[in-house]
């Protein structure tokens, strides 16, 4: 009778340990999962900071000015030291960390280009063409009696120079009044040569803009009224009597000392 409870004692005993296998082998399975799901969540916010940095670029290409301080683009202008030139845009620029805006000017004759800050515009002195009737009378300067100081030329070389860099179209014409000279007077020097082919390129530049016609055709128009002179037409009459030429003032031209001065 002992023998028989025994067995079935034994056989309780084995089956729990298998039991409790089970049970130890459930909560293995849950932690898996766990570690998956953190490393999802910085692929998401990577996204959005790729579509942060595409509107940089957008800033350089902001507004495009087309005018200021009451100038355009496209515009010919009259640049006091440089005479006429064309306004190709309005930039703005970083400088010295500083931005300015800057009139890009062109002035094709001399194969330059120039930057102008759009403030600084009346202290360079920089000004828009001459109106019509402007240029009528600066033409009609030019058939006035010339006048030429009895001067030293060094001064009168300054003076002429003031006059050519002023952009006072009616000063230049002044300029190549005073020192034109005709076929029947004497030649001039090479300084006095240089500060009259200098007001006549920047008059007849401004002229041809003006009328819409080309330079050499402007030239030709400021010679035609240089010939109405009184001076022009007395000029044989006056080398004939030994009389030097005169200015509206009666005063004797000091051309002959001033060419020995230069030469000096």
């Amino acid at each position: 009778m002992p023998h028989k409870t025994a067995k079935p004692a034994a056989k309780a005993t084995v089956a729990k340990p298998a039991a409790a296998k089970a049970s130890a082998a459930k909560p293995v399975a849950p932690k898996a999962p766990v570690a998956v799901a953190p490393a999802k969540a910085p692929v998401a916010a990577a996204k959005p900071a790729v579509k942060a940095a595409a509107p940089a670029p957008k800033v350089e290409e902001k507004k495009v000015v087309t005018q200021r301080q009451g100038f355009k683009a496209n515009e010919f202008v009259v640049y006091p030291a440089h005479g006429v030139g064309q306004i190709l845009a309005i930039e703005e620029q970083e400088i010295a960390g500083a931005k300015l805006e800057l009139f890009v000017i062109n002035f094709i004759k001399d194969k330059m280009t120039l930057r102008v800050p759009t403030a600084k515009v009346a202290n360079v002195g920089m000004r828009k063409l001459s109106d019509p009737a402007l240029v009528k009378k600066a033409l009609e300067t030019l058939k006035g009696r010339a006048r030429v100081k009895r001067t030293m030329w060094s001064r009168r070389a300054q003076e002429y120079e003031a006059k050519i860099n002023s952009g006072d179209i009616v000063a230049i014409a002044e300029v190549v009044r005073d020192l034109y000279r005709s076929e029947s007077q004497p030649e001039q020097s090479y300084s006095e040569r240089q500060l009259y082919e200098a007001a006549l390129d920047r008059l007849s530049r401004e002229i041809a803009v003006v009328q819409h016609s080309t330079e050499t055709e402007a030239v030709k128009e400021i010679e035609a009224q240089l010939a109405k002179s009184p001076r022009r037409t007395n000029a044989k009459a006056e080398a004939a009597d030994g009389e030097g030429e005169a200015d509206a003032d009666g005063d004797t031209d000091g051309d002959d000392t001033a060419v020995a001065d230069e030469a000096a």
